[in-house]
């Protein structure tokens, strides 16, 4: 259940995000101590991340309430975003024109 919520909102996993975009985190698939130890991080449901670098290869940085923090690869596959409500409302506006 909690899958197909994440589905329709159109997340998709962090990992996939370019360098520069601001995204929402939408949930986290992972286990429970995984999920607690995001959680600890500052990474809760609604939480704006924006991906500082995702380079291959290369660190994967990401800064979430003005603080930089360094995620594995794999770990950034776990955690599903959606777009920012404002990326969004841009993405409109820039189709209607």
């Amino acid at each position: 259940m909690r899958q197909q919520h994440i589905e329709q909102n159109n997340a998709r996993p962090l990992s996939a995000v370019r360098s520069g975009e601001k995204v929402r985190l939408a949930g986290i698939e992972a286990g429970r101590d995984l999920h607690s130890r995001l959680m600890a991080m500052g990474l809760v449901p609604n939480t704006e991340i924006t991906v500082v670098s995702n380079k291959h290869p290369g660190p994967f940085v990401i800064m979430v309430k003005n603080s930089r923090m360094v995620l594995g690869r794999g770990m950034a596959h776990k955690i599903m975003v959606s777009a920012c409500d404002h990326e969004k409302n841009n993405s409109r506006l820039s189709g209607q024109s």
